[in-house]
């Protein structure tokens, strides 16, 4: 690179400026982590794509201090607590009415499995919303080192620095910035591609189109506790995907909409903003109907996981790192979990308290776990094509005649033949509740990597993604339980871990782990508290005895859990040197020498 007269110095260049970058530069700011973030766009998403954030998400955001704000202008849990099937919208008597209907993302709070799993609920906003609250508290934590509208036009990554020219497009100015790591959160656009990472797996299986729309359904739609509306359609045999965007109403009487309409790969209808908008008034039979139409996208459902996550001193996350369908709602989701893994390691080695061998651990704890969640996204999207085969009413050659009294077969089964159909048919809708009840998928993954100490325990999961089975195994995330001091205030044990510290948590009888942690931390130069739990004795009580269920030790026993939550080792009982112990194990999870 010629010389610039403008040079910066920072720990983390962060590119990329959507969920994964800012959720990473909140997350560096509070482990006290100096990050530049540049966005080539000069605003946030434009796009209200994704927007359900699951309840592990919401921690994360609990943790960067916006999930308050999120809670105030997203969804009311009483109306993202189902999702729906449809036979028909509008446009002819009979339409619109329900074929099944089933809880979603924990009923809005009403499923105690969701609420026993953590202190936050599931929420939704789509990205429009969403990205504006984060990039806020971004500049709050971060002033003059959020740039949006900056964009990276040349990386050179070196042994000892990574080196990027930056322009700003308002300006016209170009400057270097040498940073000792980069996380780049671009979506694979620039970094990726330049540093020869590859994303593999389906392209182009299907095109959808997505309309960003404002209108007035409320004297159409039915059910204001639904969220996501799939809708056969009599006119077309497709189906329409109708999701409320708020702002200030939801459920039925949304103000705006996001529909999605599918196509294939070789419709050039689906390149023409008008043959578009005719096809939605077709298909949900609204052909006199006021709409007003802000942005029509078009994208390929498809699933790709990349090669690799890290390449010297540059690491990918999010879109970057991995493409999703939206079914499941995945990709948001999972790209705030990566940095979520990512930021601590870059945090632990900038501060000279780890070695550099722990970041190989991101790609060998994540892409496991994102390459699951893009195959379970493929999964439940291939499950709507094998629903439109068996209802049997995609047949182009079809009458609306004929396709409605398909459809009627599913709302007004008549004689046994109807019966049969229709509860094949609802089987399979209630199958596809893994894309709503994924709970698995959220909580029940298991890191593998030399940041977590195995204690040779076999993992309980569910083979089918449905049920989380809380558990301190090591490379499990910490299982929430509700405990309280002697002055009766109650806490999760989720708010035991801060920001970048680790946490003993040992049992009512582990006081010789509690002063052996305080030794090691001290020595190690490592953050650590450390506290004892137990029902009736200890610094903590366990008052509903949930953790005594989930907590997998003796009285005698210890869990040490990493500032992400996850679970790096335990010991059921006492051992007889505590101190040796956690010297090795910490040294182990650090990647420490010598």
């Amino acid at each position: 690179m010629s010389r610039e007269p403008t040079l910066e110095r920072v720990p983390v260049l962060i590119i990329g400026g959507g969920g994964a970058g800012l959720t990473a530069s909140m997350l560096l700011a509070q482990l006290g982590i100096k990050a530049l973030l540049v966005n080539a766009a000069d605003s946030t998403s434009r796009l209200p794509k994704a927007h359900v954030l699951n309840q592990r998400a919401m921690e994360i955001m609990n943790d960067c201090g916006v999930a308050e704000a999120i809670y105030a202008i997203g969804t009311p849990p009483a109306q993202l607590g189902h999702t729906a099937f449809y036979a028909g919208f509008a446009g002819h008597e009979g339409a619109g009415r329900t074929i099944f209907k089933q809880e979603s993302w924990g009923g809005g709070g009403l499923d105690d499995e969701w609420r026993m799993a953590s202190p936050l609920l599931s929420s939704n906003l789509p990205q429009i919303r969403l990205e504006p609250v984060m990039r806020g508290r971004a500049e709050e934590l971060s002033p003059g080192r959020v740039r949006f509208h900056h964009e990276v036009i040349e990386i050179e990554s070196g042994d000892e620095k990574v080196t990027a020219r930056v322009r700003d497009h308002g300006s016209g100015r170009e400057y270097l910035v040498e940073a000792d790591y980069v996380l780049a959160c671009d979506g694979g656009r620039t970094v990726g591609r330049r540093l020869g990472i590859a994303l593999q797996g389906s392209r182009d299986l299907t095109r959808t189109v997505s309309c960003y729309v404002s209108t007035d359904f409320s004297t159409i739609a039915n059910d204001p506790d639904v969220l996501l509306r799939w809708v056969w359609s009599p006119f077309t045999g497709k189906m329409v995907v109708m999701a409320p965007m708020g702002p200030t109403r939801w459920g039925s009487d949304s103000e705006e909409w996001v529909i999605h309409l599918g196509y294939a790969m070789d419709d050039e209808r689906a390149l023409d903003d008008s043959a578009v908008e005719s096809d939605l008034r077709e298909a949900l039979g609204l052909a006199g109907h006021p709409i007003t139409f802000h942005l029509i996208t078009r994208w390929t459902i498809g699933g790709l996981v990349a090669d690799r996550f890290r390449v010297g001193r540059v690491l990918i996350a999010g879109d970057a790192a991995h493409r999703h369908p939206p079914t499941g709602a995945l990709g948001l989701t999972s790209a705030i979990h990566d940095v979520h893994n990512v930021c601590w390691k870059l945090a632990s080695v900038l501060q000279g308290r780890a070695g550099d061998a722990l970041l190989d651990t991101y790609e060998a704890e994540r892409r496991p776990v994102d390459a699951r969640n893009v195959a379970r996204s493929l999964e439940n999207s291939k499950g709507y094509a094998s629903m439109t085969k068996l209802m049997g009413v995609g047949d182009p050659t079809l009458t609306f005649d004929e396709r409605w009294a398909t459809l009627t077969r599913l709302v007004d089964p008549d004689g046994t033949d109807d019966s049969d159909f229709r509860r094949r048919v609802l089987e399979m809708m209630a199958a596809q509740s893994q894309e709503f009840r994924e709970h698995d998928v959220e909580y029940g993954y298991q890191y593998d990597s030399s940041a977590v100490v195995s204690d040779g325990s076999e993992p309980s999961v569910d083979p089918e993604f449905r049920c989380f089975i809380p558990s301190t195994r090591p490379g499990s995330p910490l299982p929430h339980a509700w405990i309280e001091d002697w002055d009766l205030n109650r806490i999760s044990t989720l708010d035991l871990v801060t920001p970048g510290t680790f946490v003993i948590i040992a049992g009512e009888d582990g006081d010789d782990w509690c002063r052996a942690a305080r030794e090691v931390a001290t020595e190690l130069g490592v953050a650590m508290t450390a506290v004892t739990v137990g029902h009736a004795r200890g610094d903590w009580r366990d008052p509903r005895l949930r953790w005594h269920r989930v907590r997998g030790i003796e009285t005698t026993g210890v869990v040490l859990v990493r500032p992400d939550r996850c679970v790096a080792y335990r010991s059921s009982t006492a051992v007889s040197d505590p101190v040796a112990t956690l010297r090795f194990v910490l040294r182990a999870v650090l990647s420490i020498e010598g």
